[in-house]
């Protein structure tokens, strides 16, 4: 069942930046995104890509927080082996968070690949949701955003700068 156009659900949950609620963010855009799990392959390409890419949500007053089920503990450990990372990374270990946004794999434990938009009133305006095997297009939630930060109607290929729709 789609959050789209509902309040996104309430969380407080470590982190690799201490202790983290959504309401925290209230009055900024946050793109949460979950992923599977620390130190595999296609999650070890797309978090440096939203970290490289991090500058360009800063622009846009967004938020970027990562979340899997994995622990705090695995998540620093995979930072390092990473090099860094400038935003958290949220430990889901109770498995409750990636319940109520509808994306836990029951048998196995872990979360889909799944990214929302939130707005600045706590409003989910944007999901993606697929099996965890295929890496996000960071650059096309980075697009998404900036339409929707227009609050017009966007074209299909609409790209900043180009023209949008009364």
């Amino acid at each position: 069942m789609s959050l789209v156009g509902k309040k996104a659900p309430e969380f407080k949950l470590d982190s690799t930046k201490g202790q983290i609620s959504l309401s925290d963010y209230k009055g900024k855009w946050v793109v949460l995104f979950f992923y599977p799990l620390d130190f595999s392959s296609v999650c070890s390409t797309e978090i440096p890509e939203f970290n490289r890419m991090k500058p360009e949500f800063d622009k846009l007053n967004a938020e970027l927080l990562g979340i899997n089920t994995d622990s705090v503990y695995s998540h620093k450990a995979w930072i390092d082996s990473l090099g860094g990372v400038d935003f958290p990374l949220l430990s889901d270990y109770n498995k409750e968070v990636t319940k109520q946004y509808g994306i836990l794999i029951e048998d196995a434990g872990i979360a889909l690949r799944a990214a929302f938009i939130i707005n600045p009133e706590g409003n989910v305006d944007y999901e993606v949701v697929h099996e965890p095997v295929i890496g996000r297009n960071v650059d096309e939630i980075l697009r998404v955003l900036n339409a929707l930060q227009t609050g017009h109607a966007c074209p299909v290929g609409w790209k900043p700068g180009d023209k949008v729709l009364d």
